[in-house]
């Protein structure tokens, strides 16, 4: 659907490309940076507007410590939902605040006019392996298992830094980068 987006990186690197969507919060993001740290690995993280200025001091860190940082909009809004106009508005909006030439459209889904409009200005990145952290459904352990059955060299890796994964990740994302690490993989930010 979205031809000029990226999904997956170089399938003949043996590396992965973690990504964080939905923060920063302080619920969330401090316990993943400290993660990343710990295992001495760079992430992507697109970032909802709102949330950045609410906490400019994650943004802040996020950056500091190495990491990419990407437009998630300004509101978390749906393209499906609002007028093309409103849409490119909130993304633009977002982008006032981190200067960044890295999109992801929330939920995954665009309006094709909207996907060409932000193909224009953004590299847009989708993945290959969400985690589905977020969802209620699955537990900690599910949330591993989909990295340990999914990743493959170039993956684009979902997670979450939100309320709804946080209880997850504490376990998921450590045991996540453990086995990615074993596995022999680099972690890699969004070029």
């Amino acid at each position: 659907m979205y031809p000029k987006a990226l999904w997956r990186m170089d399938a003949s690197e043996h590396s992965v490309f973690l990504t964080f969507d939905d923060g920063p919060i302080p619920e969330a993001t401090p316990f993943i940076l400290d993660t990343l740290k710990e295992f001495n690995a760079k992430a992507t993280f697109f970032v909802v507007g709102e949330n950045v200025k609410r906490h400019p001091e994650l943004l802040e860190r996020i950056i500091a410590e190495g990491h990419r940082v990407g437009n998630h909009t300004y509101n978390h809004i749906g393209s499906l939902r609002h007028l093309t106009s409103t849409y490119m508005k909130n993304v633009e909006k977002c982008n006032e605040l981190i200067h960044s030439d890295l999109f992801r459209p929330p939920h995954g889904w665009m309006l094709h006019l909207v996907y060409n409009l932000c193909a224009r200005k953004y590299k847009i990145v989708m993945w290959d392996l969400v985690t589905r952290d977020y969802s209620h459904l699955l537990n900690a352990f599910d949330v591993l298992r989909n990295v340990v059955l999914y990743a493959r060299n170039g993956s684009i890796i979902t997670f979450h830094d939100s309320l709804k994964s946080i209880e997850k990740l504490r376990y998921a994302l450590p045991a996540s980068l453990r086995y990615l690490q074993d596995q022999g993989y680099e972690f890699k930010t969004i070029p």
